[in-house]
């Protein structure tokens, strides 16, 4: 073990990652976990030392650079690459000479031997390399989160996972932790398909809402309980419940998925609040008949603004999107709702959550086609598809087409001739609001006892658009470190993240400067269309 070469990683380390350097500060190097031997090229190899004293090489004897050169050259398009095992670096090294490569991530266990690999090498190279970063120890959770917080695939390209074999089979936490980066990768592609369809609309919306999100808006109270109203089938036979509740002494505040709003409205029925998140203009259609004087409109800075023009009584909250949050705090500081369920239903929970609810009830939440039906009467589905009918196409078949179009829909049997169909979305969506009414049922009391409100406006909204819009043009590139920084060209470009995401599903061939300037294009024919001369 070579004190000296330890210092200097671990200083080097320090450059970027102080706190894992002060781990290993206090690390033992004299555990045994290694035997470091040459390989033929002259490399010293770290080997596993096993039962009886056997060492199990981490990589070539002959040759270990070019092995990890080699290793690397099967990489298409993957720009984030993860390492389950550090070992000597060598195929770390390898991946940061390639160009495409965007960011190495290694994930290694026991900081006991991670001391002692950096005292048999030089590891300098990586750790002063701002696309490498090395995870010690981490758990599940910290693995999902650091991948989420880092992995951008409009940026970063692919992903691939390559496990150092020999270290990776000899310590069960490796399987944990390729579970975890499993899991996170299937989180981020859900939300970077829905990124890839809809960037482009989100942040249209959200710079033409910002002229009605500058008025000025009173906040709404706390309530004590809530009905929450979504719009499906059995929503039909449980309008008297509702109307039953809401005859008590204490009325409920009724939330309104937009969905049900139409529904609802016919029967009689005016909820306080309707909330929508959908950026399409088809959530236009839920609002064709006029919101009473008396109930709010919630909704996503993402929204169409011809709904949020709908009623001067709305309330813009931010929904997650980087551009809302970045409104948030540099312009207009507006209420977060959790959206993360990816449905109106779970979003209108996290209303009723927000507003402090310490009790909710739920109708017309099937999260499913029960006998095939899939939505209650008097929603927009009804009347567009009787528009659309034709001879060609009558209205059974335009309703099968919308039933059918998932090839996850399976039927499931309830006995008593009782059967519903669902699909693998629903299921989710299922789930995520359990979830959601759990954490609200379960809060501690006197939670959330303060207004749903906006803060004030630091400036006009044409003076922020106009000051963003400098600002993103700006920009040099998308070549930052995504994590948790405010302000400069790392915040500006998070903005335009989902964008992005638009523009490489429309554009896949781009390289990286065309690519960027046709997000920065994008943009500046956005801004011509809003921002006044």
């Amino acid at each position: 073990m070579d004190k000296q070469t330890f210092e200097r990683n671990v200083l080097a380390l320090s450059e970027n990652d102080p706190l894992l350097c002060a781990r290993l500060s206090s690390a033992l190097t004299t555990m045994g976990m290694y035997r470091f031997i040459e390989s033929r090229s002259g490399e010293v190899i770290p080997a596993l030392t096993g039962t009886g004293g056997a060492a199990h090489p981490l990589h070539s004897t002959v040759d270990p650079r070019r092995e990890g050169v080699r290793l690397i050259s099967t990489l298409a398009e993957e720009g984030f690459i993860v390492f389950l095992g550090l070992g000597g670096g060598f195929e770390a090294e390898a991946a940061l000479e390639r160009e495409k490569t965007k960011k190495v991530l290694v994930i290694e266990y026991d900081c006991n031997g991670i001391a002692e690999l950096l005292s048999s090498r030089n590891y300098i190279s990586l750790f002063r390399n701002p696309r490498f970063r090395l995870l010690a120890d981490p758990c599940a959770e910290e693995i999902e989160e650091i991948l989420l917080n880092s992995y951008i695939p409009a940026i970063d390209g692919g992903i691939r996972v390559f496990p150092l074999r020999t270290r990776a089979g000899s310590d069960p936490r490796f399987n944990d932790a390729a579970d975890a980066v499993k899991r996170a990768i299937d989180s981020v592609s859900k939300d970077y398909s829905v990124q890839a369809y809809f960037g482009k609309r989100w942040f249209s919306n959200i710079i033409r809402n910002l002229s009605l999100a500058e008025k000025p808006c009173a906040g709404v109270p706390p309530v004590r309980k809530a009905i929450v109203c979504a719009a499906g089938p059995s929503l039909d036979e449980q309008i008297p419940l509702i109307k039953k509740e809401l005859d008590q002494k204490e009325m409920p505040f009724l939330i309104a998925a937009d969905t049900s709003f139409p529904a609802l409205l016919r029967r009689g029925i005016e909820p306080d609040a309707v909330i929508s998140i959908d950026c399409q203009h088809i959530s236009y259609r839920h609002f064709f008949d006029p919101l009473p004087k008396t109930t709010r409109l919630f909704l996503d800075l993402a929204s169409p603004p011809p709904v949020a023009a709908r009623t001067e009584n709305r309330f813009f909250f931010s929904g997650g999107h980087p551009l809302g949050l970045y409104i948030s705090r540099v312009w207009r500081a507006m209420p977060v709702l959790d959206t993360s369920g990816a449905n109106v239903t779970y979003a209108a929970l996290s209303l009723a959550e927000n507003l402090g609810a310490k009790s909710v009830l739920l109708y017309g939440a099937d999260f499913s086609y029960p006998f095939g039906k899939t939505y209650a009467r008097g929603c927009y589905i009804y009347p567009y598809f009787e528009k659309l009918q034709s001879r060609y196409e009558p209205l059974e078949a335009l309703h099968s087409a919308f039933l059918y179009r998932d090839s996850s829909l399976q039927k499931c049997a309830l006995g008593n001739n009782t059967w519903y169909y669902e699909t693998q979305t629903l299921k989710y969506y299922r789930e995520k609001a359990r979830q959601k009414e759990e954490t609200i049922h379960s809060a501690k009391a006197g939670r959330n006892l303060t207004l749903f409100s906006s803060g004030p406006v630091r400036q006009s909204a044409d003076a922020f658009l106009k000051s963003y819009r400098e600002s993103v043009e700006s920009l040099t590139s998308f070549d930052f470190q995504c994590g948790n920084e405010t302000g400069g060209e790392t915040e500006i470009a998070a903005t335009l993240l989902p964008l992005a995401a638009f523009i490489r599903r429309t554009n896949p061939a781009l390289g990286p400067a065309e690519f960027f300037n046709a997000v920065l294009s994008c943009c500046t024919e956005e801004f011509i269309k809003v921002i006044p001369n």
